[in-house]
């Protein structure tokens, strides 16, 4: 590891020892790396929200990580030349997302027209236009009016 930048990756899952914890995994990794690499640790689980994955969270999950890692693949293949990576075109930047019950990668520069970059929402939600059946369902006493844009107004 001393020679070039290397990176290195431990998974461990909550129930595989309870000796070997994560704070023991990176206290051990922390003092016999000293002055040669360093060391963080990341518990995903207390970054999520939702609580535990279902089967459909985990299954999707793996068909996005699949389809990720093939476009990453795909570009490498595309952009390697005499040894180095030229990955320097507007869809070498790409966010996987749905779209209408789709996986699409989506160029982040196209990404940048439909960003509302002061409040870190995009322009339009697609869920407001379904405020006036929340309401109906909801029994509210108000007006069902349907033609809302979707659009958010900021205050």
């Amino acid at each position: 590891m001393k020679t070039s930048i290397q990176r290195g990756l431990v998974l461990r899952n909550e129930n595989c020892n309870e000796n070997y914890t994560t704070d023991f995994i990176y206290q051990l990794y922390s003092e016999e790396g000293k002055g040669v690499f360093d060391c963080r640790k990341n518990v995903l689980g207390h970054m999520q929200q939702g609580g535990a994955p279902s089967p459909f969270d985990r299954n999707f999950g793996t068909k996005i990580s699949a389809k990720a890692m093939q476009w990453i693949s795909k570009k490498l293949k595309e952009t390697y030349r005499k040894g180095k990576v030229f990955a320097n075109t507007d869809d070498s930047v790409c966010l996987l997302g749905m779209r209408r019950r789709n996986l699409v990668f989506q160029p982040v520069a196209e990404l940048k027209n439909e960003t509302d970059f002061i409040h870190r929402i995009p322009m339009e939600q697609w869920w407001l236009k379904l405020r006036p059946l929340m309401k109906i369902l909801a029994k509210y006493k108000t007006s069902y009016d349907v033609s809302d844009s979707g659009q958010l107004e900021h205050v």
